[in-house]
């Protein structure tokens, strides 16, 4: 493949180009305006070919104490706006990414690496996402209690204030979306800190939305940035929430910090999802599975199936089969070619995930299929015969990257898949449904899929882990959101003031 180095030019996309880059080249979104950060800007690269895709402005401490400044004020009057008109605004949200698909699905394509199939995927669910969250606003936001006084009594949901965003870069538009359109429908403002590696897609692109949906000033910033930006918004006290999606090591950090100024931070952590393979599946299926679960999006995504623990009556036949299917996955560029995997964002990444797979057949790991690179492009690999403490099995790669390991019995791989410090999806796959359900109960994980892989996503659905993948299911689903991003208060009423002794 041909390296570029020269800046891209975007194909027309109608009359109107709904992401116009002269709006927001260099700039930040601040107080409902594209304006100039005081970090400066960073170019916006494409993995595939290293080209420039734009320029984003770059946020630093001082912007994020102006923006929540701005949006505490902003906040007040959104929070008062009739529900109707709040709902009118996340479903507009749904329509514009629907009417601009085209567009958005090209930025995810080329500044995230995603193929197409996925960039599709994004969309659809950030859609979902919107009209989800436009039910919010109209839900019955509390209850009437019994009290032994002469009083009305009761528990109401009031918006939490302002809440903080802060997403990564490999799903940038769905782990983004998912918390700020909940977060927003409440009558809460949000303060969205997108990765600056994927800060178009995971940033630009939602203030766009929201701007064009008619959402307030001020009520939705946009601040790519460094830790330091991150550490700011977690101190801050006008952001009463966090909601953080990263690797387990920074979700500590952003736990211990806001845990010490008193406020709740969500945490969708890491994990090593297990896709277990009991004796009585059939093989080629559970192949079938096992591939998409590792290699679909290179891996990276936190659902990812990162241990493959098959019964050993069907290890040889699953390795073969899925050995075969990993070497026949086309790896390349996802906007010239047709592929199944796309670029690992950057040569970070690529040296972490290429380390564990060293470091994992030095510990005694068979090389089935792949095992090596071409710049960022990785190609979908398999590791059979894996010792239980290899790297590549204990660690989440992140990357296309399938250790298989052989068990005996049941309640050996009860051991081995419990035996992780996360706990975000499970996979079951046998044909007794029972049996797997049953197999789940004692896995610790926050999602369990019967017959299936570990990757899936749906808005309506609850999201989370447990253990070290984050502090459960804090994200979709009615009630998770509700719970996540408003505060319980207790109200009473009396028709004439009580009498006191004093």
């Amino acid at each position: 493949m041909k390296r570029q180095v020269d800046y891209v030019e975007r194909p027309p996309y109608g009359q109107r180009v709904f992401l116009e880059e002269a709006t927001w080249r260099n700039r930040i979104f601040l107080g409902g305006a594209w304006t100039t950060g005081s970090g400066g800007w960073l170019n916006v690269r494409e993995p595939a070919t290293d080209a420039v895709l734009g320029q984003v402005g770059l946020a630093t401490a001082d912007d994020l104490a102006t923006a929540a400044e701005s949006a505490a004020q902003a906040q007040r009057e959104w929070a008062a706006t009739p529900h109707p008109r709040r709902a009118a605004v996340l479903r507009r949200a749904a329509q514009l990414w629907s009417e601009h698909a085209e567009e958005i699905s090209w930025w995810n394509v080329r500044e995230v690496g995603a193929v197409p199939a996925m960039a599709g995927f994004a969309l659809h669910v950030a859609e979902q996402e919107c009209y989800e969250a436009a039910a919010l606003p109209s839900r019955p936001y509390g209850q009437l209690l019994s009290t032994e006084e002469p009083r009305l009594s009761m528990a109401r949901r009031v918006p939490a204030g302002v809440v903080g965003v802060i997403s990564p870069f490999n799903v940038p538009i769905i782990l983004g979306i998912r918390s700020v359109a909940p977060a927003l429908a409440l009558g809460n403002a949000v303060i969205l800190k997108p990765d600056p590696r994927t800060a178009v897609t995971g940033g630009v692109v939602l203030a766009r939305v929201f701007e064009e949906a008619g959402l307030p000033p001020g009520v939705l910033q946009m601040l790519p940035g460094g830790a330091d930006v991150g550490e700011a918004m977690v101190t801050h006290p006008l952001v009463r929430v966090i909601s953080f999606t990263g690797s387990t090591a920074a979700g500590r950090r952003v736990g211990e910090l806001a845990g010490r100024h008193l406020k709740r931070a969500h945490l969708e952590l890491g994990g090593n999802s297990a896709l277990v393979v009991l004796d009585d599946a059939d093989v080629d299926e559970a192949a079938g599975l096992a591939a998409f679960g590792t290699f679909f999006h290179q891996g990276q995504i936190c659902m990812t199936t990162g241990r493959h623990l098959v019964h050993e009556r069907l290890y040889d036949d699953f390795v073969e089969r899925l050995a075969a299917k990993a070497a026949a996955l086309p790896v390349g560029d996802p906007a010239r070619e047709e592929v199944a995997l796309g670029p690992l964002i950057d040569a970070g990444q690529r040296d972490k995930v290429h380390g564990l797979v060293t470091s994992s057949v030095d510990a005694g790991a068979r090389v089935a299929a792949g095992g090596d690179h071409d710049r960022l492009f990785y190609r979908a690999t398999v590791l059979a015969d894996v010792p239980p403490g290899a790297p590549a099995y204990t660690e989440e790669i992140f990357g296309p990257v399938a250790p298989v390991l052989r068990f005996s019995t049941v309640d050996e791989v009860v051991r081995l898949a419990a035996g992780s410090e996360y706990g975000l999806s499970l996979g079951i796959v046998t044909r007794d449904v029972l049996k797997g359900l049953e197999l789940a109960d004692r896995i610790p994980t926050g999602i369990v899929h019967i017959n299936d892989q570990t990757v899936s996503d749906e808005a309506n659905a609850p999201f989370g882990g447990v253990l070290a993948s984050g502090t459960g299911a804090r994200f979709g689903g009615a009630e998770a959101n509700v719970d996540a991003f408003t505060e319980t208060r207790w109200v009473t009423v009396r028709s004439q003031p009580p009498k006191y002794p004093f």
